[in-house]
């Protein structure tokens, strides 16, 4: 039996060793060993797909056009183009405000200063920035500004010293970060429970922010430190319900912050409408649950690489807060909108990162057959050159005789 299984394992080494020559004789060159490398580094597993909770299958709910699912834009960093991040509370955008600034391959890298929270990010020769974030210019349009808010202020912070005749045609590129609903709310609670607040949020709409009567106080005092959940949730103001669906909505279709301005019903129905569609037509976004394709997809999508991978964190606050499933219920009933738009969101986010990569491996296939009938091309010139080296030879011998 054992010499039966080394004979086995002799042969299989001979052929081996046999298919290798034949290779090597066939196609010598570097060009070849490059094509091996990069079949053996295609045969790997797919490095994105078990970073997160994906499924390994994913079946797409919702149909999108080509050109909703292709996002690719041609941004101009050592231009006028701006890339303007819409920072939602508690949804990991701090994580990713620190990766636009500090993680980036740039010919001109943001300059970040110890102990300062925000970093210097200019334009390769110009003392002017390219990116509008809580790290790089601040809140300069208020505290946790939404879309309503950054979509009119943006464009007259950034040329508020200009004259209206000198101020340059800008690409404002907008992108953001969503989180699951119910992880979210509770990581929003969990913030305010320590003593954290926005009050310094301005919430404009329309030109001016909302009254008392409008937009009520949950709490007395100077903060709402040490709220129960039951608190939080019980507050009918709470701005953390559906925050995700208001903040990326253009409040201005609804009358703002004023509910008298139409039956509540329609008013969810034309905010979450208003979010989807804003999201859509968004430059980028990404999803905190899927760390490295939200890497993958802004890099596809700017031309711009990152030095260091993402991580994805599962043990975060909202992971370590345990409830039962009436109150994982009502998380969700108080935030139906933003579960909505989530799913959405998550579906539109998968299939342009399934798009987005078929599209990346056509490409690599494409050069790989371009580099095959290369290969195929030298090598028929070369056994032509031998064939009429040969040719020559023979004639010359007949001569001399």
């Amino acid at each position: 039996m054992d010499d039966k299984s080394n004979k086995l394992l002799l042969a299989l080494v001979m052929l081996f060793l046999f298919a290798v020559i034949v290779l090597q004789y066939v196609c010598p060159g570097t060009e070849c060993q490059l094509l091996r490398l990069q079949a053996f580094a295609s045969s790997h597993a797919d490095p994105y797909r078990t970073e997160d909770e994906s499924p390994p299958r994913f079946v797409a709910r919702l149909n999108f056009t080509d050109a909703e699912l292709l996002r690719k834009v041609d941004f101009n960093i050592k231009g006028d183009d701006l890339i303007v991040f819409l920072h939602i509370q508690k949804t990991g955008g701090t994580t990713f405000g620190r990766h636009l600034v500090r993680n980036i391959q740039l010919e001109q890298p943001c300059e970040c200063k110890a102990g300062q929270k925000k970093c210097t990010c200019h334009r390769p020769g110009k003392r002017e920035t390219w990116l509008f974030s809580r790290f790089s210019t601040g809140w300069s349009c208020g505290l946790h500004a939404d879309w309503t808010e950054l979509t009119n202020c943006v464009p007259s912070i950034v040329d508020s010293k200009k004259e209206v005749k000198l101020r340059p045609t800008r690409n404002f590129y907008y992108i953001t970060i969503l989180r699951d609903p119910v992880s979210r709310y509770l990581s929003e609670w969990r913030h305010v429970q320590r003593g954290a607040t926005w009050k310094a949020s301005l919430h404009v709409c329309d030109g001016r922010s909302p009254t008392i009567e409008e937009l009520p106080s949950c709490y007395t005092g100077d903060d709402w430190s040490g709220c129960s959940l039951k608190e939080f949730m019980d507050c009918p103001y709470n701005l953390a319900n559906n925050r995700q669906v208001r903040m990326l909505s253009d409040l201005t279709l609804v009358g703002c912050y004023n509910l008298s301005v139409m039956p509540e019903e329609q008013r969810n129905k034309v905010l979450l409408d208003s979010a989807k569609e804003n999201l859509k037509c968004m430059a980028f976004f990404g999803l905190t649950e899927f760390q490295r394709k939200t890497q993958y997809l802004f890099e596809k999508t700017f031309n711009m690489n990152f030095i260091s991978p993402f991580t994805q964190y599962n043990n975060t606050r909202a992971s370590s807060v345990e409830i039962d499933q009436q109150t994982q219920k009502r998380i969700e009933a108080l935030n139906f909108l933003d579960m909505e738009l989530y799913e959405y969101a998550k579906d539109l986010f998968l299939q342009r990162y399934q798009y987005t990569r078929q599209k990346d491996h056509q490409e690599a296939r494409r050069k790989r057959q371009e580099q095959r009938k290369i290969l195929k091309t030298r090598h028929a010139h070369k056994h032509d050159q031998t064939d009429n080296a040969t040719t020559d030879y023979v004639e010359d011998v007949e001569k001399w005789r």
